[in-house]
């Protein structure tokens, strides 16, 4: 009787025992989360990779794809929203890590290393429409600075403010919130570089340029690749900066994407929306992957450290 009622009831081997449901109760904290992610993320992301393979009225048509990867403009826009996406990335990937590196050379925990990273985490998510203005009231054709520059420096670029509606004018908005990105994410990594490396190397009579060729940047480029991998996605995928700067459909991705969804001329067309949509979340797909790749690695080097 006793061997009876442990096999069939004993919270160890059985299902009904107290202990296997406070395992399964610990995942309820994360429930909220996956409803709000399945709701904003999974099921638009379905809801985009399915409708991209419609037409206009549900069927199933391949189509409305091909007409996307065969269309100019789709193409002009593309290839402006890649090389954008690319420059803002780099250029945002080394001010940021320089930036980051001069804070952690500095006093770590000090005020001006947490008021830098409180300003950062700020300037992150500073775009869209409060960028757009801050730039125009500085940088547009009645700004201050081209105010300025028209009195006292009429030659320089700055005194004609059409820079600013251009390729370079939209890669330097979109630098503006990447610098700050690129220090909160490449900061830990920083972190992590052990000072007894730099003295074992100087112990063994390397040089600083052999330290960091052969310990410093070694070890911090995986973490840099995909640092730059986040911030090509990030401006990628930017909208609001650019709707708010250039009203041109055609210029990048997603502004054609929102003229496909929004056209008050009757040129509105949902298919041609989400084959567009589609391509970008197969490029976000192929560069998310790649940065999952990177990260794998630096946590291996860390779990290891």
């Amino acid at each position: 009787m006793t061997q009876l009622q442990y096999k069939g009831t004993g919270s160890a081997t059985g299902r009904t025992g107290s202990r296997y449901w406070r395992s399964k109760t610990a995942y309820l904290g994360v429930l909220p989360f996956i409803i709000v992610s399945g709701l904003f993320l999974l099921y638009p992301t379905w809801n985009v990779a399915s409708g991209a393979f419609q037409d206009n009225y549900g069927k199933f048509s391949l189509e409305v794809l091909k007409e996307v990867f065969n269309s100019g403009i789709a193409r002009h826009a593309f290839a402006n929203s890649l090389e954008i996406s690319a420059k803002t990335a780099l250029a945002g990937a080394i001010l940021g890590a320089l930036f980051a590196w001069a804070l952690v050379t500095g006093k770590q925990g000090g005020y001006f290393y947490r008021f830098s990273v409180a300003l950062s985490s700020v300037l992150a998510q500073f775009g869209g429409v409060m960028l757009t203005f801050a730039f125009l009231a500085t940088f547009g054709f009645n700004g201050l600075i081209a105010n300025i520059a028209v009195k006292y420096a009429p030659d320089t670029f700055l005194a004609d403010a059409s820079w600013l509606y251009g390729k370079f004018g939209i890669s330097v908005l979109y630098t503006f919130f990447q610098i700050p990105l690129m220090v909160l994410v490449f900061l830990p990594t920083l972190e992590n570089l052990k000072p007894q490396w730099r003295e074992a190397s100087d112990a063994l009579g390397g040089k600083a340029y052999e330290y960091w060729f052969r310990i410093g940047i070694p070890i911090l480029t995986p973490s840099f690749a995909g640092a730059a991998l986040l911030l090509f996605v990030n401006s990628f995928s930017a909208y609001a900066t650019a709707a708010t700067l250039i009203n041109l459909s055609d210029f990048l991705t997603p502004l054609q994407i929102a003229t496909a969804l929004t056209s008050e001329t009757g040129g509105a067309n949902p298919a041609e929306a989400k084959a567009l949509s589609f391509y970008m979340v197969v490029v976000v797909i192929v560069a998310m992957s790649f940065y999952a790749l990177l990260r794998r690695r630096v946590s291996k080097w860390e779990d290891r450290r």
